[in-house]
């Protein structure tokens, strides 16, 4: 028999094959980034904490250069309650949870890290209140029974509880671990706040709390939250992904959340850089004028070039890392943000050469000059170089 009647008759059997598929009743959500030695064992290990319970597993990788999204292709030839979502060209833990939960129709779903750091066994339990009426369930490191165990370094742990504490006056309810990435909820409830989640950052249960809240009071309802306490553990295999960019995006949403959405927390991290970047256009504008003698002209021209160059390489690293250009993109990039920003720093030296022969004071016709400016490089260079 040849291989082509082999495949002809393999695919008779499957289609003569009776229905063996149960829909899935909890999606477990495992958004990932390099967790190839992590997976398949976690997997292993929400299967025998569910048991008989019907669940998909599905993995949304942020195409790994280890090769993560590759095994989970593996396990998915294996397990038919395995899939895999490889996301190309676009990166982040919240839109990759917003991603995964969308993908999926069970009427519950967990998100849980791919590190074995959450306790998988008290799903179970997390399901059981989520039936019984709650609308969100939190796995807890800090409510009685939970410990934070060798999970977190003193200093992370001190930062995670002053996060809960900035939460609370955000959220207005007495949670005690918020920054948890651990949680299970009904997809009746996430589909009411879906559209209102921020696709930045890395707090989505934060996002959800706050938009889930707010929705649900304007209909004169009461959002409830329930608790398990677990045991935080160390990491399994692999590198955290915990970095000041995470704290910087974090305050950022909570200022976003805070202005009801009407700051998004992409502007409020570039005009951050842009604040920064006003530190480095008046000193170099001092250096170049003061100093070294230039014409306020041509000094200001360096100021802005500068400044430019400065925004462009820590908004590439720190407002679109989700988006972050390397390579030859990263180069080309820098050309069309010199290129789209070039109309703001045409109107900047314009300005500020204009307020500078009526002031005559070299500050406030630099600062002034950048302000203008701030917005329309914003808006631009979000269309054409992080696109």
């Amino acid at each position: 028999m040849s291989g082509a009647d082999v495949s002809v008759v393999q695919l008779e059997a499957y289609r003569n094959a009776p229905e063996a598929w149960t829909p899935p009743q909890l999606a477990v959500i495992v958004p990932s980034y390099n967790e190839r030695d992590n997976v398949a064992l976690l997997y292993e290990k929400v299967a025998t904490a569910l048991k008989d319970l019907p669940f998909e597993f599905i993995v949304v990788d942020d195409n790994s250069p280890d090769g993560t999204a590759e095994v989970v292709k593996q396990m998915a030839r294996e397990h038919q309650n395995v899939r895999c979502i490889h996301r190309i060209g676009r990166r982040g833990l919240s839109s990759a949870v917003v991603e995964g939960i969308s993908a999926s129709a069970a009427p519950y779903f967990a998100v849980i890290d791919a590190d074995l750091q959450h306790d998988e066994a008290i799903l179970p339990q997390m399901l059981e209140k989520a039936i019984a009426g709650d609308h969100i369930v939190v796995g807890t490191r800090y409510s009685s029974g939970g410990q934070v165990g060798e999970g977190l370094s003193k200093t992370r742990e001190a930062g995670s509880k002053l996060a809960t504490r900035l939460s609370g006056l955000l959220t207005g309810k007495a949670l005690s671990d918020p920054m948890s990435g651990f949680f299970l909820m009904p997809r009746s409830v996430f589909d009411e706040v879906a559209p209102a989640l921020s696709s930045e950052g890395f707090k989505i249960l934060l996002d959800i709390i706050v938009s889930a809240g707010r929705a649900r009071a304007r209909q004169g309802k009461d959002l409830r939250i329930g608790e398990v306490p677990y045991t935080f553990r160390p990491r399994h295999a692999g590198e955290s992904k915990m970095s000041p960019l995470v704290v910087v995006q974090f305050l950022g949403l909570i200022v976003s959340k805070l202005t009801g959405g009407l700051l998004p927390t992409s502007f409020l991290l570039f005009g951050l850089v842009g604040g920064f970047g006003v530190i480095v256009h008046m000193g170099v504008l001092w250096l170049a004028h003061e100093r070294a003698n230039l014409d306020f002209v041509w000094a200001q021209t360096l100021a802005v070039v500068v400044a430019m160059t400065f925004n462009y390489i820590v908004n590439n690293e720190l407002t679109y890392a989700n988006k972050k250009l390397k390579g030859f993109r990263f180069w080309t990039g820098l050309l069309t943000f010199y290129a789209v920003c070039s109309i703001g720093a045409l109107a900047n030296v314009s300005v500020a050469s204009w307020i500078y022969a009526f002031d005559g004071q070299f500050y406030v016709a630099g600062l002034l000059g950048v302000l203008m400016s701030v917005v329309f490089n914003y808006s631009v260079t979000r269309v054409f170089t992080w696109r």
